[in-house]
């Protein structure tokens, strides 16, 4: 199966840790629209396969209105073969939803919203500069819940100044709703970003990698006793509401990016990225040039990713597909590489699968980086 990915690349103001591409300015919505319709079409013959999952991610997709996103969903439907039962998962704020917009994105085909609270403290909310307040965190919540059964929140730990207490509140307040899943992320740095500027001019606290740590031990100890399954680092659901857009990327399924900045996997060895850049990306789309870059993945980068994907994920990596993907050689690689980890008990194997102990999980991506290969080509 395959999966489309859409970027729309408009906010209403600028949220300080973050690098994705967006525009404040919403003056070329309608013509951004139309490039994202056309750029469907001049790449329909890239995905192999049925679509299974649909994604608006952005920048801010819940700005888009019904006819919006009409006109998309039309120009998938007319130019890619879609499974009978889509997730079509469109993230909003919490200060776009409203009763009507949440009736208007069901009655298009969305059904499932990803909800971007990240926090439920005033204090953090304004670190982050975020549009919402606490009260319209919740709010929203409650009106999703009446249009929707398929739904997930962000949620950012890792803040400067919260305490493990407001932490475990903040997983509480969530809780409280039943929320079938939730995606977590540490406060990281980004270049570039108002974060890093008022970190440099000490306005703010530097981010303690340690408090981070605390955080997701909180995070998976009670989330994990609550009956959410740890299915991938970031991502915790109940039985029956995985992300199937998540599991595609970490699973190594192709997919196509749509938009600005957007980049597509052909799910072996190629890799391309759209230029981040509105105006430009239109101008380009409007001259029938698909303004993208790709790159042709050696044996190693594609061994590498295998490695950082697959110890994201609960079920870890299986030894036998490592061995018939790569060969003798890097799985032979693999097995010495991890003996120290195994001999720390950060990696364990069970029934022919290398997974990342429970105690280590903070830890994934450095293990990753560890067991890497960097000259090596078998």
């Amino acid at each position: 199966m395959s999966s489309i990915y859409l970027h729309i690349p408009f906010c209403k103001q600028a949220c300080h840790y973050c690098d994705f591409h967006f525009s404040t300015s919403l003056k070329h919505k309608d013509a951004m629209v139309q490039a994202i319709c056309k750029e469907l079409e001049m790449r329909k013959e890239e995905l192999p396969n049925k679509v299974e999952n649909i994604y608006f991610g952005g920048g801010t997709p819940s700005l888009l209105n019904s006819k919006d996103l009409d006109s998309i969903f039309n120009t998938i439907y007319k130019n890619f073969s879609i499974s009978e039962e889509p997730e079509i998962t469109l993230e909003v704020n919490p200060d776009d939803i409203r009763k009507r917009v949440l009736e208007d994105f069901k009655s298009v085909g969305i059904n499932r919203i990803s909800l971007g609270v990240q926090s439920f403290f005033e204090e953090d909310l304004r670190l982050m500069n975020r549009a919402h307040n606490a009260k319209e965190a919740k709010e929203s919540i409650e009106l999703i819940k009446t249009h929707f059964d398929n739904f997930s929140i962000d949620l950012i730990y890792g803040m400067p100044a919260m305490s493990n207490s407001r932490w475990e509140e903040n997983i509480s307040i969530a809780l409280n709703y039943d929320i079938p899943h939730l995606s977590c992320y540490a406060l990281t740095v980004e270049p570039k970003t108002a974060l890093e500027r008022f970190i440099e001019k000490e306005v703010i606290p530097p981010i303690d990698d340690e408090l981070a740590a605390s955080h997701f031990d909180i995070l998976y100890h009670i989330l994990t006793s609550k009956g959410f399954e740890h299915y991938e680092f970031s991502n915790f659901g109940k039985h029956g509401f995985y992300s199937k857009n998540n599991l595609a990327y970490w699973t190594g399924k192709p997919y196509l990016g749509i938009g600005p900045s957007a980049h597509s996997y052909n799910g072996n060895e190629k890799r391309q990225w759209n230029i981040k850049n509105n105006v430009k990306y239109i101008k380009s789309i409007s001259s029938n040039s698909l303004p993208n870059t790709s790159e042709i993945l050696t044996k190693s980068d594609q061994y590498n990713e295998f490695v950082m994907t697959r110890l994201r994920l609960k079920n870890g990596i299986n030894l036998e597909e490592l061995k018939t993907r790569f060969g003798q050689n890097y799985f032979d690689y693999f097995i010495l590489h991890i003996q120290p980890h195994l001999d720390e008990e950060r990696l364990e194997i069970y029934k022919n699968h290398a997974y990342v102990t429970p105690n280590a999980k903070f830890l994934s991506d450095g293990i990753a980086s560890d067991l890497f290969n960097i000259d090596f080509q078998g």
